[in-house]
Formats: structure tokens, C-alpha cells, sequence
């Protein structure tokens, strides 16, 4: 089944993997900053940062899908992201850019539980393949 979407999505890159998230979701892209540690039960929640007097949450997108924490670089930077009425940043590699989807298909099942669980399917661009990410099963254990 093939979908065709006129979505604008913003495309960003983990470890040479390029992913997609809806832009609809976004709230603002920022440079990589200080993030303060707190104890927490999830393991991928690596900290809070302080985006104009409001604390927001900070999730490790390598730590979520179970690669290893890389030193931060001039293109790292923090996607915050509007999910359950609150704020939440995630930390990416690099952000590439703002991309449509011509053609956009679900994601087969047989590439294996992180496919069905992480992402809304795949989308085709003229550089390859982008992961689009459901942003409730990033977000939640």
C-alpha cells in the first residue's frame, strides 16, 4: 500500500541513519546546551535544560535506540518537540532539513519490533530512504 502526503517533515541524522519527524510536532531546533543530570527511572531521560525560564525534559535519541552516547559535535542540537501538552527535547546527531514525502509506505513487518514500534513507515527522497518516527512510541516506554 503506497500513500502519497504532502507533509513537511524535518529530517535529522543519528549516527549516518536519517530519520524524520512531522514538523507539525516541533516547537523550535536549538544548539546543543548545558544539560542538567537528574535522577530518573528512564534511562533514555538524560537530563533538563532551561528554554527560556521552562524546564524541559531531554531524551537521548542514541540511548533510546540502544547506540552508543557519542560526544557532542557543532552540528548536535536539541529538537524540541510539543508532545502531551508539554515540551520535550531530543538530542540528534545533526538536522538536515525540512522534507516531503512523495511517496511515503508503512514500514514491513518483518524488519522486527523496533520498525513496528518506532516508526509511522518510510519515506523516498532523492538521497535514499528516511525513517518517519512516531513521536508517542519514541517518547514512551
Amino acid at each position: 500500500m503506497t500513500t502519497t502526503l504532502q507533509t513537511q517533515y524535518i529530517e535529522i541524522e543519528i549516527e549516518n541513519e536519517r530519520y524524520a519527524l512531522n514538523i507539525c510536532d516541533i516547537h523550535e531546533i536549538i544548539k546543543m546546551q548545558d544539560i542538567t543530570e537528574i535522577p530518573t527511572s528512564k534511562s533514555y531521560v538524560i537530563g533538563v535544560i532551561n528554554l527560556r525560564g521552562k524546564i524541559v525534559p531531554v531524551v537521548s535519541l542514541r540511548n533510546r535506540f540502544g547506540l552508543p552516547e557519542a560526544s557532542y559535535s557543532k552540528s548536535t542540537r536539541i529538537v524540541v518537540v510539543n508532545y502531551a501538552n508539554e515540551m520535550i527535547g531530543i538530542v540528534v546527531d545533526r538536522v538536515n532539513r525540512v522534507a516531503t514525502f512523495a511517496n511515503m509506505q508503512p514500514p514491513s513487518e518483518r524488519i522486527g519490533d523496533l520498525q513496528d514500534t518506532y516508526f509511522a513507515g518510510i519515506g523516498f527522497t532523492e538521497t535514499g530512504l528516511v525513517g518517519v518516527l512516531k513521536l508517542e512510541h519514541v517518547l514512551h516506554e
